[in-house]
């Protein structure tokens, strides 16, 4: 129903985080920034996926409250523990996902350097 938005939020704080280590005057620090650019497109991308399926079987609509779950306060405690569990579940595979790929791997991969 609204799992996505715990994807949006994690990419709203990493964005954040990313100006702050953009503005660092610390060229280490600094070189991270584009690694937290490529994981905030990773979340709004999916995030974008999800939002467009759930138009589509209508559990978004274009009108208050937005969240056809939103409805019956029931169906928002579905809703909520959806976002909590599954949401967040995405959260941590793909901020996974991203670690390995632009963290772990070049620390790992070594260049031969031909003198």
């Amino acid at each position: 129903m609204a799992c996505f938005t715990a994807c949006v939020a994690e990419a709203i704080v990493a964005y954040g985080v990313k100006k702050v280590v953009a503005s660092s005057k610390n060229t280490k620090v600094n070189s991270f920034a584009p690694k937290l650019q490529k994981l905030i497109n990773l979340l709004l991308s999916g995030s974008f996926l999800l939002l467009i399926e759930h138009v589509w079987h209508g559990e978004i609509v274009p009108f208050y409250p937005f969240f056809t779950a939103a409805n019956d306060p029931e169906s928002t405690k579905v809703m909520l523990h959806e976002i909590l569990t599954v949401g967040v579940s995405m959260d941590l595979a793909v901020t996974a996902v991203w670690f390995v790929a632009y963290i772990l791997v070049p620390k790992f991969t070594h260049k031969e350097v031909l003198a």
